[in-house]
């Protein structure tokens, strides 16, 4: 049985997904397994160190499956920064993966790095990273006003989110090997032998559509965009992506 996998982004964990996982259930065939995992240093794992290579968060993850007992074929859902790492997993190990969805990524080399995180959210990110006197409500507040344009009921997200990094707190240390690790990753020129979906928000105000876009074009990949959603489209438009999704594994037949 393939288990599907899914990974968020820079200091984000499991509990982020909130229903998107039950909603890219229903779209898959009936006992399918769906399993959110948290990177290295984010969520559950909050209190061990973040790699600072993509490469080691990508053998992290095939770790921790296999102690959890779920061995592969893996299909892969993955977020910005965990987007890299489905990239590199499935560039070093493409037997272990049925297929890949990535969603609102952007990769060196082809796209420059004022597309890869637009420069005016530098600012925001260096001080939330690096303040420890921010109240997490505040904290959570800034990256839903970044990541999202129509969530759904925003101040449970914002209840939800905040309750999540008080319980698993993120440190400064963390958030920036998680942004070293991202910036220095360089992925392979050729696309890896898994099937790719690339996943894009029109909307997105943290990382330029146009890094999915490039992306798409450089590996002959199948992309779909959403109009409206912003950098967090499960969030944004959960049903939206979840449909996308099943259509396209679908049609793979898997």
């Amino acid at each position: 049985m393939t288990t599907w996998v899914l990974l968020r982004g820079l200091t984000r964990e499991a509990g982020h997904w909130s229903a998107f996982p039950d909603l890219l259930r229903a779209q898959l065939p009936a006992g399918a397994r769906v399993v959110a995992l948290d990177l290295p240093g984010n969520g559950v794992l909050h209190a061990e160190p973040s790699a600072m290579r993509i490469e080691t968060t990508a053998q992290a993850c095939r770790a921790r499956l296999q102690a959890m007992g779920l061995p592969p074929p893996y299909a892969i859902v993955a977020m910005s920064l965990g987007a890299m790492v489905a990239v590199e997993w499935a560039a070093q190990h493409p037997v272990e993966l049925a297929c890949g969805v990535l969603i609102n990524t952007s990769l060196r080399p082809f796209s420059p790095w004022y597309r890869r995180l637009r420069p005016r959210n530098y600012g925001a990110l260096l001080r939330m990273a690096l303040s420890s006197e921010q109240p997490a409500r505040a904290r959570e507040a800034i990256v839903l006003e970044l990541t999202t344009r129509h969530p759904p009921h925003p101040g449970a997200v914002l209840d939800r989110w905040t309750a999540l990094r008080e319980a698993h707190p993120v440190s400064a240390t963390n958030a920036l090997r998680q942004l070293a690790a991202a910036a220095r990753y360089r992925a392979p020129l050729r696309a890896p032998l898994v099937p790719l979906l690339a996943a894009v928000s029109a909307a997105d105000g943290l990382v330029d559509p146009r890094c999915s876009h490039r992306l798409a074009q450089q590996w002959q990949l199948p992309l779909v965009e959403h109009a409206t959603a912003g950098h967090d489209l499960p969030l944004d438009d959960g049903p939206w992506l979840a449909a996308a999704v099943g259509r396209w594994a679908t049609g793979l037949g898997r």
